[in-house]
């Protein structure tokens, strides 16, 4: 594999596992140094770690809470100061909670948490991030299908998290373009993890909306990001890329 990335420097949020650790090993293959945030497993964390220093590269986990603003804006300046530069942000960290708008018994700490999570983490990330990217550097946000469609009951308030992302980033671009500043999304589609298994009793159903018949792998997911943060899009900004097998509703 080509190193286009070597000597850059790179942060993924929720990088110790699925999507994330998919992209953390991709980038290091690349030649990026890579920092990564972790929420509990230090095992994995070491073992990812581990697996990307054997490619040469540096590698800097460090256990975060990408709820917590405070910690947020501490990670991305912590990556800053131990590798001296930041070239690129990758927002992968996320959580996934449903329910029904009418559910008299909803979760609303639960949803409130997701929100914390999934909109304040970014945005508390790339508001840190911005004055330390470099020029021509790269942020990307994993998004989700399900922000453009909605196809089942009950995930309003987890697909309007990513919907407000894809938001941000559009207007993002806006703010950082005179740096060179890429902003883009991803939208994975049905990908196989922990959280949405292949071998799952629904995951039938999901490979039957799809062009392709069958659920994507988290690295189909790292080679989008790969591509956006590589030397051959510096033209694109403000946009998504869907990766979802050719989803049909």
């Amino acid at each position: 594999m080509n190193q286009v990335l070597k000597g850059k420097v790179a942060l993924v949020t929720g990088g110790s596992r699925g999507i994330g650790a998919a992209i953390v090993e991709r980038l290091a293959a690349e030649g990026a140094h890579v920092a990564f945030s972790y929420a509990n497993s230090a095992d994995r964390a070491k073992a990812v770690a581990a697996s990307i220093e054997s490619k040469g590269v540096r590698a800097l986990p460090i256990q975060a809470d990408q709820g917590d603003a405070e910690q947020v804006t501490a990670l991305v300046r912590q990556v800053h100061q131990h590798f001296g530069r930041l070239d690129i942000l990758v927002n992968s960290a996320g959580v996934f909670v449903t329910g029904p708008v009418d559910d008299p018994l909803a979760d609303i700490a639960a949803f409130e948490r997701q929100h914390a999570v999934n909109v304040t983490g970014v945005t508390t990330a790339v508001r840190a991030a911005a004055p330390l990217l470099s020029e021509g550097g790269r942020i990307v946000s994993i998004g989700t299908t399900g922000a453009l469609r909605a196809p089942f009951p009950g995930i309003g308030d987890y697909v309007a998290t990513k919907a407000a992302i894809a938001a941000y980033s559009r207007a993002w671009a806006r703010d950082l373009g005179a740096r060179k500043i890429t902003v883009n999304v991803v939208h994975p589609g049905a990908i196989n993890t922990e959280m949405n298994p292949e071998t799952a009793d629904h995951a039938p159903g999901l490979a039957q909306m799809t062009a392709l018949g069958h659920h994507g792998q988290p690295e189909d997911i790292a080679g989008a990001v790969a591509f956006l943060v590589g030397p051959d899009a510096g033209y694109i900004t403000g946009t998504a890329i869907t990766v979802d097998g050719g989803q049909l509703t």
